[in-house]
């Protein structure tokens, strides 16, 4: 009698459908195929998902063994409805499978133990099989040298490789001749023969985009619609090291040992930041502390004794409660991007966690600005009370922060007198910036330059001078011992008193500063610049010397806009926005366009 052989998607997917059929004796049998199986397996694939692309062809490869070898193979059943694709995590299409085993009496091979289990307590015959591969060195190793950070394949282009050491490499061409789509889905396949063999898993699954931890490797692998070609990038780290080979000061590690329990490291991409925080949870382990992590995905090289945690159910609030009730000593957060990655790194740090946290920062302070807005002002320094900005894998700069109730730096009146966030230089103790809430914002004032000028000056000016442009595109605005000096024209100044000195008196409460208006004598501030017209922009040029500069632009005495000089001396305004439309009706019309600095 022929035996009827009923596989399901899990060991299509893995190719162990395609091996037994290889490599065992069967005699008269007949491979059934429930069309529930490929409509699940196109689903996935139509979504982008590798493993429908896989599961497709290895589905293909059965089908043509099959017939090489004499096998009966059919495809019976109706196809699935959309509600039960929707279900299919919950178990719809494997209770289908099973149905359909039962009812037609085949013998149910699958890889999935759950659903193995499940047919024998329907009574379903059940051959249950584990992948059993063995490692074996994968097309793309050939590519990576003891320097190679990381190699990048795309279709129509040729293979790419990142050389050198975190912060200091350079991009080369590993091979001349421009990849195909068929190498490309070659180097994914072995990539997944070699998933199968458990070597690896995903940790991110989307429509078009996948990321796997492949032994060392981290891979990411991208199709159309997502991107506009098939591409994989694979990244390997090159380097891990101690904390010790980093080469801090006696009072840094003294610092890190005792007393920091909220450090942010941070630094621009591929600075060598995931490798530092690798070696501070190592460091942390080594004195006897309990170190765990966040990561999506799982980046850090660290040894076994500590546990790597990705997303709960797709989200870190709820890892960081399962993380809570573990109690940790210390917690890696790689990386810091999402507004609930902030706020989880600052409950957890309260909730008296150590924390460690992974952030992109071009420069030290912005790792801290990234907190404002997101937590209270005055909670910072008791999240975070070490920045450590990395460069180039050293150590570039540390920060320590502290909250005093002071008169911020630049400021005379004690009534002023505020919460402020103390920015400090932790080798020197030099204060180099200052954080605190002036008027109905949060001011971020570089200490360092009160000699020449004091933020506090800096600040008024900017505000104030963005107030009084509105009614005289030419105003200036001088500080003087804790009085700011309003220079415009003699016709302005009535309307930029106000009625009863309102505007002026409603300034100087937003402001904290003193005001004082006076008629202005000097000449309009004009800057030259010449006008070129393209197909999509108008372009300002000016002199070089103004590159970086700020500059306004004036319709007639109406403000159209303030811009940046460009590196190319240049201010470009697309036509299409809102302002361009200005400028071309303006121009059109032959008004005058004016510009000041």
């Amino acid at each position: 009698m022929r035996e009827r052989i009923l596989p399901d998607t899990s060991i299509i997917i893995n190719g162990m459908m395609v091996n037994l059929l290889e490599s065992e004796e069967f005699g008269d049998i007949e491979i059934v195929i429930p069309t529930i199986v490929v409509e699940e397996l196109q689903s996935q694939a139509s979504k982008g998902r590798e493993s429908g692309f896989v599961g497709l062809k290895e589905l293909k490869k059965l089908k043509e063994l099959c017939e090489k070898k004499g096998f009966h193979i059919s495809f019976i059943g109706e196809r699935p409805s959309l509600d039960d694709i929707r279900l299919a995590k919950s178990g719809r299409l494997d209770a289908l499978i099973i149905d359909i085993a039962k009812k037609l009496g085949c013998t149910l091979y699958t890889s999935d133990y759950v659903q193995a289990l499940t047919a024998e307590a329907y009574g379903v015959k059940v051959r249950y099989v584990i992948f059993e591969g063995k490692p074996k060195k994968l097309k793309f190793e050939e590519f990576f040298t003891p320097d190679t950070l990381s190699i990048h394949l795309k279709e129509g282009v040729p293979p790419l490789a990142k050389r050198g050491f975190p912060g200091n490499f350079k991009l080369v061409k590993i091979g001349s001749r421009s990849l195909t789509v068929k190498d490309i889905e070659e180097v994914i396949g072995e990539i997944f023969e070699a998933m199968r063999s458990g070597e690896g898993f995903y940790e991110i699954s989307r429509s078009g985009a996948m990321i796997i931890q492949l032994r060392d490797y981290r891979i990411a692998i991208a199709r159309p619609p997502f991107s506009d070609g098939l591409e994989v990038t694979i990244v390997k780290p090159i380097v891990k090291l101690r904390l010790e080979d980093y080469k801090l000061s006696q009072k840094l590690m003294a610092r890190l040992k005792e007393k920091a329990e909220g450090i942010l490291i941070a630094g621009p991409p591929g600075s060598g930041k995931t490798t530092f925080a690798s070696s501070l949870a190592e460091f942390y382990m080594f004195q006897g502390k309990i170190v765990k992590t966040l990561e999506a995905p799982r980046d850090l090289q660290v040894g076994p004794e500590i546990t790597q945690y990705r997303p709960l159910e797709g989200s870190f609030e709820k890892a960081s409660e399962v993380l809570l009730l573990v109690r940790p000593d210390y917690t890696i957060f790689d990386e810091l991007r999402k507004t609930e990655d902030f706020n989880v790194f600052a409950d957890m740090r309260l909730a008296g966690v150590g924390m460690v946290g992974v952030v992109h920062a071009s420069n030290p302070i912005d790792a801290i600005q990234r907190f404002i807005g997101r937590v209270e002002l005055g909670m910072i320094p008791h999240i975070v009370d070490t920045l450590i900005f990395i460069r180039y894998g050293k150590v570039e700069k540390v920060y320590e922060l502290a909250l005093k109730v002071k008169i911020p730096t630049g400021m005379t009146s004690e009534d002023l007198a505020r919460p402020v966030i103390e920015i400090k230089d932790f080798e020197t103790g030099k204060l180099e910036y200052e954080i605190y809430t002036f008027g109905n914002e949060n001011a971020v004032i570089p200490v360092a330059e009160v000699e020449e000028k004091t933020p506090t000056q800096k600040l008024a000016e900017e505000r104030i001078l963005s107030e009084i442009r509105r009614f005289d595109p030419y105003a200036e605005v001088e500080i003087e011992n804790n009085t700011a000096i309003i220079k415009v024209s003699r016709r302005i100044i009535p309307k930029l008193v106000g009625k009863g000195g309102k505007t002026i008196l409603g300034l100087e409460r937003k402001l904290g500063i003193r005001l004082e208006v006076q008629p202005r004598e000097k000449g309009e501030n004009e800057v030259e610049f010449n006008v070129e017209e393209t197909e999509n922009t108008i372009n300002l040029i000016f002199d070089e010397k103004y590159t970086g500069k700020t500059v306004y632009i004036y319709v007639d005495d109406e403000l159209l806009l303030p811009a940046t000089v460009g590196k190319k001396a240049q201010v470009k305004i697309s036509k299409k926005s809102n302002t361009g439309k200005r400028l071309v009706k303006a121009l059109n019309q032959g008004r005058i366009i004016r510009v000041t600095i």
